[in-house]
């Protein structure tokens, strides 16, 4: 798509601001920079692919296991309506994202609308943020495929050890494949996903009609158990939420105060339709095929996450699944249906595997987008013959596998949480500054009731992050403060949109 400035600039227009932190990068260059020779990614992907991958990230471990151990130790009946609240908070964004990306049809998701909108110091934080976000959704959801592979093989456990190390290869198996797979091509990868969304939705499917034979009303009663006070090791001032923190409500599980950090936690299932964003530099015509994409995924998944919510709760008494191994079989097993357990598990390799698959692939992408720009070094961006940035992707591809091989993640899966939301903060405040600096844009979607619709989605995505634990505030402030190091100490100094700046 072809975009000409409103006004003739003999030097290419580059940027609004021309110096300093806050210099921002035209919408006009991001485009210009997309047909690079030495870095430029292949147009395969259609609006079927773009849904077939925000399915394909979204179903999985948030419909296999959180469901259950969310039911069981924080929200009891009410899971379902904690997967409404954090998919209304997803809609709002997913809006925002959808006009961004069919304005902005460039690589790197809210990083390139931060560089548009806000500047290179906060697009770089904000890619920062993604790196983190991505990384650990890619290693933490790998580490749960290698869990569901030990029951497929018998109960044989995927990890080794070595004196006081594990490994486990599971996982890192798991994302050398892939690793190969997305360097061997985007198209490729989309058509791998298809066969495994195929599989899950059908175990997915299988689940809901079996599980409903066996629902009891009486089961979601209380829909809203009483809230409790919290008991054993994570009690202290760490692990309560910031909201109960700041309130004084303590720590607790059910309750309000539970529902609301329950729907602050499976958020954790949903993460992912935000990747769709970041291929649609890979898309043709995406200012129409982005935006279905995003939509379209996140209607299918919400529908799929209430329907198995409310059939795992009606199955069996919420005080059934309490403790950390809970899952959808264990409903089943309680049951008698025994059988199910080796079927869900399959459905949960098949839906991790495109988790892992398209986490890596957002991975890429963000680092691929901040190369090209410099903020990361340029030999990075350099792609291959199949149109994909091989280098980064083996590069990613090493750093997951030992992160998943040997890191024993504990609760930093709420890591990947806080930053998606913070990410959600920012391009949500940047449509609304957008449409008022460049009104002359074409754009394939608009976000309706501008600046409502926007701020309603600030205000409900800040909300999730307020009831995210104090612990994971304090590592997201340091990890922020350490991309704030390597900025001024490697991004600012090779930015090319400074040097252009600094040349003119």
């Amino acid at each position: 798509m072809a975009i000409s400035d409103p006004q003739p600039n003999p030097v290419g227009k580059l940027s609004r601001r021309d110096s300093g932190l806050f210099r921002t990068k035209s919408v006009e260059q991001s485009i210009r920079d997309t047909d690079e020779p030495d870095a430029k990614l292949r147009k395969d992907l259609t609006s079927l692919d773009l849904t077939v991958f925000g399915v394909a990230v979204v179903v999985g471990a948030g419909i296999f296991t959180l469901t259950a151990r969310t039911a069981g130790n924080l929200a009891g009946p009410a899971v379902s309506l904690a997967f409404v609240f954090a998919a209304v908070a997803c809609g709002l964004a997913a809006l925002c994202y959808a006009e961004f990306a069919s304005t902005l049809p460039v690589a790197g998701s809210a990083y390139t609308f931060s560089y548009a909108t806000f500047g290179e110091l906060v697009a770089w934080i904000i890619g920062w943020d993604l790196i983190l976000e991505f990384a650990l959704g890619t290693s933490v959801v790998a580490k749960g495929w290698s869990q569901y592979l030990g029951v497929v093989m018998g109960g044989r456990s995927p990890i080794w050890h070595f004196g006081s190390i594990k490994f486990d290869w599971g996982a890192v198996l798991l994302i050398a494949i892939l690793a190969v797979l997305l360097a061997l091509g985007t198209k490729l990868s989309s058509r791998v996903s298809a066969v495994a969304v195929a599989i899950k939705l059908a175990v997915i499917a299988l689940v809901v009609v079996v599980g409903a034979t066996y629902f009891k009303v009486d089961n979601l009663k209380p829909f809203i158990p009483e809230s409790v006070p919290g008991t054993g090791e994570d009690t202290g001032k760490l692990h309560q939420t910031l909201f109960q923190l700041v309130t004084g409500g303590g720590h607790s599980s059910f309750g309000w105060y539970g529902l609301l950090a329950a729907a602050s936690i499976v958020f954790f299932a949903f993460i992912g339709f935000d990747v769709v964003a970041t291929a649609a530099e890979e898309t043709k015509n995406p200012q129409r095929n982005v935006p279905r994409g995003i939509l379209g995924s996140l209607a299918i998944v919400t529908v799929l996450y209430v329907a198995v919510s409310l059939v795992l709760t009606g199955m069996v008494s919420y005080k059934d699944l309490q403790g950390n191994d809970a899952t959808l079989a264990t409903a089943f097993a309680i049951n008698g249906v025994d059988w199910a357990k080796n079927i869900i598990s399959i459905g949960a390799l098949a839906g991790l595997t495109t988790v892992v698959m398209v986490l890596f692939l957002g991975q890429t992408r963000v680092l691929f987008a901040m190369a090209r720009d410099g903020l990361m070094p340029r030999k990075l961006a350099k792609t291959g013959p199949k149109g994909t940035p091989v280098r980064i992707t083996m590069i990613v591809g090493v750093i997951c596998a030992v992160l998943a091989g040997f890191v024993d993640f504990g609760t930093l899966e709420e890591m990947v949480n806080i930053g998606t939301l913070f990410a959600f903060v920012l391009v949500s405040i940047g449509v609304v500054i957008l449409r008022r600096t460049r009104p002359d844009l074409p754009r394939g979607f608009r976000v309706p009731l501008v600046p409502l619709v926007p701020i309603l989605s600030v205000i409900a995505c800040a909300w999730l992050m307020f009831n995210l634990s104090v612990e994971t505030w304090l590592r997201f402030v340091i990890w922020m403060a350490l991309g704030f190091v390597v900025y001024f100490l490697y991004g600012r100094k090779h930015s090319l949109l400074g040097k252009a700046n600094a040349n003119r």
